[in-house]
């Protein structure tokens, strides 16, 4: 069963060891990346997300606060270890964090921006509700921003 979990000094070093296959690395941080990422948004209010079945780590995501028009929960990172892939592990975990956002409620939506290439990934988003927005971000122009709103 999938659940959500803190990082902590504990467990760090389960999360740091995940990884994604060869052909995923452009496409998103190091889970030891997405660590660090949690560090420097931290005025963001950026919350670092292990993903668990059962008691083994098999992925990570970052959410922060996108305070900016239009406001909403940024999901910056989101990774399942490559030994754990294809197995509805990013869905149930997808799900999870952002059922966890809309009971929080700070915001009315979440936002992603997703490679155009990463079809694995647009697939994974859309099965979860999430909808193109159309905006292409000129610093990304490769990448899609997808939306859910709650």
């Amino acid at each position: 069963m999938i659940r959500l979990f803190d990082i902590d000094e504990d467990n760090w070093l389960a999360v740091r060891r995940l990884s994604v296959a060869d052909d995923q690395k452009g496409y998103l941080d190091t889970a030891e990346g997405i660590l660090a990422r949690g560090y420097v948004y931290r005025a963001a209010r950026a919350r670092v997300i292990g993903i668990a079945d059962g008691e083994t780590a098999v992925g990570v995501a970052l959410v922060k606060d996108l305070d900016e028009e239009p406001a909403c929960y940024d999901l910056q990172q989101f990774m399942i270890d490559r030994r754990f892939q294809n197995r509805g592990f990013g869905t149930q975990a997808l799900r999870l964090i952002t059922a966890e956002l809309a009971a929080e409620r700070k915001y009315d939506c979440v936002e992603v921006c997703v490679k155009n290439t990463d079809a694995p990934a647009l697939r994974l988003y859309e099965k979860c509700g999430f909808r193109d927005t159309g905006y292409i971000d000129p610093d990304a122009p490769d990448c899609l921003n997808l939306r859910l709103e709650f």
